[in-house]
């Protein structure tokens, strides 16, 4: 069975997708839909903008999501029996697989952009990458720390993401460094994703999906908050909604996804992260992107 896989903020490039726009009128048609829906010429700062440029979430999330949209779109390769997204790439998994409209897909990318740009500036927050120790050791270590703090990202064995306030973030990762991590390095981020701190931005998505259209979907998508494949409307809505806050378990997803029979993870997007975590997480199973 085939899981198609959609990355997350971090994967984008300058110049993205500037291939695709010239050399495919349906991709060029979604860029162009993409800029009169946005109000502001998204494909332009992917195509001319600096990095910094690109940093800022509130273009990063909508274009690694135009990107990531349209290779899975444009493709007739594209038959998927499951889909999975690392955090913003869920909402490009739900387009891919039909449970979203790709206009109502990239507003609710964008509102929800916005709304985690907002919670940011209200308090100074950030992430960390802790290297090489079990999860379960992480998970401790920021529970005793009286700031909050707490696992966000579980990308692959022995590759955790911490986020929080910027006081609990620096003291967890000298505690992990002297509990034996390899590496506990501050990541160059706008705030702390996936964290209680993300509150604010929670409640504004929430309105956001529930005036949008949801349809049935043509394969299960396996969702970051709890690891499982759904085809429930109901069930997809809160969990997009809890994803703000919680946790990404990317190893657990992709754990599941082989249970129920994948046995090759095709990555639709920018860069090959994904495809590399596949492989830490189960070196027997085929990995490519298209």
């Amino acid at each position: 069975m085939k899981a198609f896989v959609f990355p997350g903020q971090g994967a984008q490039f300058p110049g993205m997708g500037k291939d695709l726009y010239d050399n495919n009128p349906k991709a060029k048609e979604l860029f162009d839909q993409a800029d009169d829906v946005l109000g502001f010429s998204l494909s332009k700062i992917m195509f001319e903008g600096t990095a910094d440029e690109l940093k800022q979430t509130k273009v990063t999330q909508p274009a690694i999501f135009l990107h990531s949209v349209t290779t899975a779109l444009i493709s007739d390769q594209f038959h998927p029996d499951m889909v999975a997204g690392h955090s913003l790439g869920e909402f490009s998994a739900l387009v891919a697989n039909g449970t979203l409209s790709f206009e109502d897909g990239l507003k609710l990318v964008s509102q929800r952009a916005m709304a985690m740009q907002k919670a940011c500036e209200m308090q100074e927050s950030t992430m960390a990458a802790v290297l090489a120790l079990p999860d379960q050791t992480v998970e401790e270590v920021c529970e005793g720390i009286d700031e909050v703090v707490v696992a966000a990202n579980y990308n692959c064995p022995g590759q955790l993401v911490i986020s929080g306030s910027v006081k609990g973030v620096e003291i967890a990762c000298e505690k992990l460094k002297e509990a034996g991590a390899k590496r506990a390095m501050i990541l160059p981020v706008g705030g702390a994703f996936h964290s209680p701190l993300m509150e604010p931005a929670r409640e504004e998505l929430a309105a956001a999906i529930e005036g949008t259209n949801f349809s049935e979907p043509k394969c299960p998508v396996y969702q970051n908050v709890d690891a499982k494949g759904h085809t429930n409307l109901n069930d997809i809505k809160t969990n997009l909604v809890a994803q703000l806050t919680a946790p990404v378990r990317w190893t657990q997803s992709v754990q599941s996804m082989i249970m129920d029979g994948a046995t090759s993870f095709i990555e639709c997007g920018p860069g090959k992260v994904l495809q590399g975590l596949v492989k830490k997480i189960d070196g027997g199973v085929e990995t490519g992107s298209l």
